[in-house]
């Protein structure tokens, strides 16, 4: 962390986030994926699910996307408990939990998955007026070669900036 001085005292910097609306972000998705569209799909949730949420207890890197009888559902996502959260309910860190999307997007998603190997992955969760929203990213995979391309890349892309701001 980085320090100011201000007004003789010494304050720390706070770090930007890039959107104060997130909740988590599944970096390593653009990386196994190419990600050819994506979508916005809302979750049902419980009480306790919501709070975890609000607290940043969850973690999608695991988790993908099921499709059953037209319906969507978010398979593998870890939603931790809180230590406060009610004792006569019971908490299911790994439940299946529904995506509600339009049934138009279903068939069409639907439709890609089953026929052109295309895959449906979570991107990132974020609050959108104050509902839980997830990114559903339709995802192809990449091969090995395909990831050292996109590396190098992005590599020649960082260093080029580099050269172009020493030249000002």
């Amino acid at each position: 962390m980085s320090y100011i001085r201000y007004n003789s005292r010494i304050m720390a910097k706070k770090k930007k986030q890039n959107n104060p609306n997130s909740i988590t972000v599944n970096k390593k998705a653009r990386f196994d994926y190419s990600i050819e569209a994506d979508y916005q799909a809302g979750l049902a949730l419980q009480g306790w699910e919501v709070k975890s949420l609000r607290q940043g207890k969850v973690q999608i890197n695991e988790s993908y996307i099921l499709l059953k009888n037209n319906e969507a559902f978010l398979f593998g996502a870890l939603i931790t408990p809180l230590i406060t959260a009610s004792t006569h309910t019971t908490q299911d860190p790994l439940r299946l939990r529904k995506l509600l999307m339009k049934r138009k997007e279903l068939t069409r998603l639907g439709d890609l998955v089953a026929q052109k190997g295309y895959t449906l992955i979570p991107l990132n969760l974020h609050w959108s007026k104050g509902k839980v929203k997830l990114s559903v990213g339709l995802a192809k995979g990449k091969k090995l070669h395909d990831k050292r391309a996109a590396e190098k890349d992005r590599d020649w892309n960082r260093d080029k900036q580099r050269l172009l701001k020493m030249d000002r």
